[in-house]
């Protein structure tokens, strides 16, 4: 076979290949949910408000198209609330008032609630603004949804737990999230509590970070005196907010100055990309301290990750080990697949797996590196680049102590395989993992 041959015959296996992954991909967005896994989960009715484009179903009880007045006048005895926040909103006060029918239509049996897309008609700067993140990747609010749903791990959880997900994931998919409707207050989403309804918990303590520090305890003390009309640029407030750092002068953006990804990868901070955004986040904290001060911060915080790193390293190489010598249970054949299955059933450690790895049906040990790496890294993390220096000790405070379980736990399973190999063989724990009350119920009910 000569070399042309041959190529075009790779070509055409390539080809064949990317077709059949193409149609692969279609088929399985096709079914009752969305995202890469639908046809392994079906949504519930609460998902119509969370992602509207997708789910919502208007009610099928009123018929008929009706005009802005009717609309008002049926609501204000239905859900006056909405009419009374509608009127004290910026939409009705303006010379042309935005009414009921330019956001959810005007055939009562074909409403939409209004998606980014609707409100981009009027607001195309914000929502331009927002559709940029994409390009940053991962996480950003504009690929919420999408991080949720293409997740093999979003179609093996119980119901509860996917609503409570794609409760604050669905920031991609509507914009009530932050400006709550039918008021859409921009200086209501200027508040840290617009955005510490989702970022709390856990995986993204930034309600705890942010109120520990100097900034939050100002705005605790002062910020209900405060006249929150005012543009998010230097000299309108005392001390700064989310809304402040993360979108300067109102910009619908909070993915681009990212130094470390969030906490959440390892990153050269002396790539010319790092040392720009670093420029950015000196002149922007200079509108309050010296850039020198600013400057010395971000290297606190180079330090930080450098230290939190290197512990999860560490208890990353210790794990590796106990799985290439057979001591962690379950193994991967040992646990439940995701319900859609898979050709080649992986044992990984660390972030390439991420968080998928460790919600259920893993050993204790790959727990707690779990728990050191999404809860305590990421504490530590967010007090860095908030200004809470005790979250920073508390958190690696907590690092260390798993690091050292880690390291003992690995210790005795080693000296147990040592001691015990010749007269105690593996146990058949296939079943004791793999079937279950909770297992089996969730296989048929997502």
């Amino acid at each position: 076979m000569g070399y042309r041959t041959l190529a075009a015959t790779l070509s055409g296996v390539a080809v064949f290949t990317l077709s059949v992954s193409a149609a692969y991909v279609i088929w399985s967005k096709g079914g009752n949910g969305s995202g890469l896994y639908s046809r392994h989960w079906s949504p519930d009715s609460v998902q119509g408000y969370w992602d509207p484009d997708n789910f919502y179903q208007p009610s099928k009880s009123v018929e008929g198209v009706f005009e802005a007045t009717l609309c008002i006048q049926c609501h204000e005895g239905i859900t006056p609330g909405i009419v009374n926040d509608w009127r004290a909103s910026r939409h009705a006060r303006i010379d042309e008032p935005v009414y009921c029918n330019d956001c959810h239509g005007s055939n009562h049996q074909q409403l939409h609630l209004p998606t980014p897309v609707v409100c981009g008609n009027c607001h195309e700067k914000q929502h331009g603004e927002f559709r940029d993140e994409a390009r940053y990747g991962f996480p950003s609010h504009v690929l919420a949804m999408e991080r949720a749903v293409d997740a093999p791990h979003f179609a093996d959880k119980p119901k509860a737990e996917v609503q409570s997900c794609v409760q604050c994931h669905s920031v991609a998919t509507k914009c009530d999230s932050c400006h709550t409707r039918h008021r859409f207050s921009a200086a209501e989403a200027r508040h840290p509590e617009a955005c510490i309804t989702c970022h709390s918990g856990p995986p993204h303590p930034d309600d705890e970070s942010y109120f520990a520090s100097a900034h939050g305890k100002i705005y605790r003390a002062e910020g209900k005196d405060w006249d929150w009309s005012k543009k998010l640029v230097k000299g309108n407030y005392k001390a700064p907010t989310c809304a402040y750092c993360h979108m300067d002068e109102g910009r619908h953006q909070v993915a681009h100055k990212s130094l470390w990804k969030f906490g959440l990868r390892e990153v050269n901070p002396h790539t010319s990309k790092n040392q720009l955004l670093r420029e950015q986040w000196i002149e922007l904290c200079s509108d309050c301290h010296e850039a020198k001060k600013a400057a010395q911060w971000l290297s606190e915080l180079d330090r930080e990750r450098k230290s939190a790193w290197a512990k999860l390293y560490r208890a990353e190489d210790v794990l590796k080990n106990l799985r290439s010598n057979d001591l962690l249970r379950p193994a991967a054949d040992e646990r439940p697949d995701y319900p859609m299955g898979s050709f080649w059933r992986m044992e990984r450690i660390g972030f390439f797996e991420g968080q998928a790895s460790a919600f259920y049906n893993v050993s204790a040990l790959e727990r707690d590196y779990f728990e050191m790496w999404y809860f305590d890294n990421l504490g530590a993390y967010k007090s860095a680049a908030h200004g809470n220096p005790q979250g920073v000790d508390e958190g690696h405070r907590r690092m260390a102590a798993t690091l050292e379980r880690i390291e003992t736990k690995a210790q005795i399973l080693r000296h147990r395989s040592e001691t015990e190999q010749s007269v105690i063989a593996n146990p058949a724990v296939t079943d004791l993992w793999m079937k279950g009350k909770y297992t089996d119920f969730n296989r048929t009910h997502n």
